[in-house]
């Protein structure tokens, strides 16, 4: 059955999406999935206009699912991590979301940029790449300027220090578990967004008004299950803050805990997009 076709620069492959897996490929399956009719479909009760997909958190999760490993085991992305690529594609400026009661309407920005055939023309595309670049170019590179922090040892050296600033633990030197610990988390997380989970946890390990006072080295800082309860969508404020009316500490609480809950949620028929992510 011929399902159609969509079509792409080269040009993709001199980007920092193409090192990206998880985003890369969830990108191009929305993009691949998009409406491509000038005058849009209807779907769900729903009007989706050319370059717009729609489709729930749950189903996207089936959908990018892999096989991995001599068993050939069917793995998925956790929604989580999905969730975070969605917000990077957003801040990036590659598409735009929407809840709705169906699922989440994912609009991709410059839709034409990329299925119009004008732009792929030699006399359009080939010339103008040798020049200022096209359109299509500046879009895939918007963020050229940023650095891949998953191969440069400058961002890993400036975290390193800026951990070391909290004085929480006063490592002599960077070492080789660390930079492996790090580079792993560059995978799921930006360097601002790890920068920033260091200063909720310095925030929460120094001030009294937070019960959470355990001592990470920097390695076990990084690693995915400990950073996860310090990134800004994870509320270590408010999860490790104490509870005045309950002896001054709050109960215990682990971030994985809605985690369980969500999946729970999930196998209860709901949607994820409709999960309470409050405590």
């Amino acid at each position: 059955m011929n399902k159609g076709a969509f079509q792409i620069s080269r040009t993709i492959f001199e980007n920092d999406l193409w090192a990206d897996v998880i985003k890369f490929r969830l990108f191009f399956y929305i993009l691949g999935k998009a409406v491509f009719s000038e005058n849009g479909i209807i779907h769900a009760g729903i009007h989706l206009e050319r370059g717009q997909y729609l489709r729930s958190l749950r189903n996207l999760q089936e959908d990018l699912a892999y096989r991995e490993g001599r068993g050939n085991a069917v793995k998925k992305y956790p929604l989580t991590t999905i969730q975070r690529k969605i917000k990077s594609l957003e801040k990036e400026e590659r598409i735009t979301t929407k809840s709705t009661e169906y699922g989440t309407l994912f609009t991709v920005v410059n839709y034409a940029l990329y299925q119009g055939l004008d732009n792929y023309k030699n006399n359009s595309v080939e010339q103008q790449r040798n020049s200022d670049g096209t359109e299509m170019e500046q879009r895939w590179n918007n963020n050229k300027n940023e650095k891949n922090v998953k191969n440069d040892n400058k961002y890993i050296h400036d975290l390193f220090d800026h951990y070391c600033s909290k004085n929480i633990i006063n490592h002599k030197k960077i070492t080789e578990p660390m930079i492996r610990a790090v580079n792993a988390r560059f995978k799921d997380y930006s360097f601002e967004d790890l920068k920033q989970a260091i200063d909720n946890y310095a925030t929460v390990f120094s001030n009294d008004n937070f019960w959470f006072t355990h001592k990470y080295p920097f390695a076990d800082f990084m690693r995915d299950k400990d950073i996860r309860k310090f990134v800004t969508e994870a509320e270590p404020l408010n999860n490790f803050a104490k509870d005045k009316n309950n002896n001054g500490f709050k109960q215990s609480y682990d971030p994985r805990d809605k985690e369980i809950a969500l999946q729970k949620w999930i196998a209860e028929g709901n949607d994820p997009d409709e999960f309470d992510w409050s405590n």
